[in-house]
């Protein structure tokens, strides 16, 4: 069978706008190394829709749905915003956006409007064509072969989200397929996969040359190439939490599918840095304000995305 083209990998990828290559986006905001500041603003206004909603809010009304905003990143009311608040926030923000995506896709997927996606309708919508392959023949091209697995993957995840045993998905169990870090019944599923496809001696956990795969040192080379220096880095002070020297369910779990929490908690971490003005490492209405521009620019109001999405800013939410 001829696939022609390989379609995009479907792993199991957490999707979130915000996130795009480390390397890229620092080359972007820094080119050479010089701050580039027009990047703050594309990163605030977005696509052109975005930049024709934005320029219709008055200063005064930034300004309102802003501090609306603190107001309820503020969840003990003190009056300041500190790390864990701010990092909450930010994850609840990508949560948001996340769904709010696959609620996007899932109208698209629903070829016929019944308010379910099939199988059939998935492929269509992925691949413009019903994709069938025999679970017991393998290809012989490598890449198609590769292709088959991962669409197999794809297929058993559909149907472990599909609770109801109907002829396809609602929009929550489309939101279970599409994001199963964070739906509960489909955590026993994610981690039995991942151990499926690396632990390779069946006992159960997986261990560091289990996690760096198929690698094998160049008998002619000295150390290991940085990729790899990178990788087993992660392994022990990421991943490897009891430090014994392999990942058990819930630590490879960290590593199959990450969360968020990282990525809050260090632009939460640089908000502070950069605005707290009396140095208690908490930020005031008031520093926030001083320092609006910083504030839109950052992930905490998804670069300035939130002053336009009611969700954020309304007083009911």
């Amino acid at each position: 069978m001829q696939l022609g083209p390989r379609p995009a990998a479907l792993g199991l990828l957490l999707l979130c706008a915000a996130t795009v290559g480390a390397g890229d986006a620092e080359e972007l905001h820094y080119p050479q190394g010089e701050h580039r500041s027009e990047y703050d603003r594309e990163a605030l206004l977005g696509g052109q829709e975005e930049v024709d909603e934005y320029v219709k809010l008055t200063p005064e009304e930034q300004h309102k749905r802003l501090k609306s905003i603190i107001k309820k990143i503020d969840l003990d009311s003190d009056g300041f915003l500190t790390e864990s608040e701010l990092s909450s926030w930010i994850q609840m923000s990508f949560k948001h956006y996340a769904m709010q995506e696959a609620k996007q896709q899932f109208v698209e997927y629903d070829k016929n409007g019944d308010g379910s996606v099939s199988w059939d309708e998935y492929n269509i919508q992925m691949y413009d064509r019903v994709i069938d392959f025999d679970e017991n023949t393998a290809l012989d091209d490598a890449e198609e072969e590769s292709f088959r697995q991962l669409h197999l993957k794809d297929k058993k995840r559909f149907e472990k989200a599909n609770q109801d045993s109907g002829p396809g998905l609602n929009l929550e169990e489309f939101i279970a397929f599409e994001h199963p870090e964070e739906v509960d019944y489909m955590t026993e599923f994610v981690i039995q996969e991942a151990l499926e496809e690396h632990d390779k001696n069946g006992d159960g956990f997986v261990s560091l040359e289990e996690f760096l795969g198929d690698y094998r040192r160049d008998p002619t080379a000295n150390e290991d190439p940085e990729w790899i220096l990178v990788e087993k880095d992660r392994f022990l002070n990421d991943y490897d939490k009891d430090t014994d020297g392999r990942l058990d369910p819930q630590e490879l779990l960290s590593w199959v599918v990450p969360n968020n929490q990282g990525i809050a908690q260090e632009e939460a971490l640089h908000l502070i840095d950069e605005m707290d003005l009396n140095s208690d490492r908490k930020l005031s209405e008031a520093e926030i304000l001083e320092n609006q521009d910083l504030f839109l620019t950052s992930e905490a109001t998804d670069y300035g995305r939130q002053l336009h999405d009611e969700y954020f800013y309304h007083d009911e939410l």
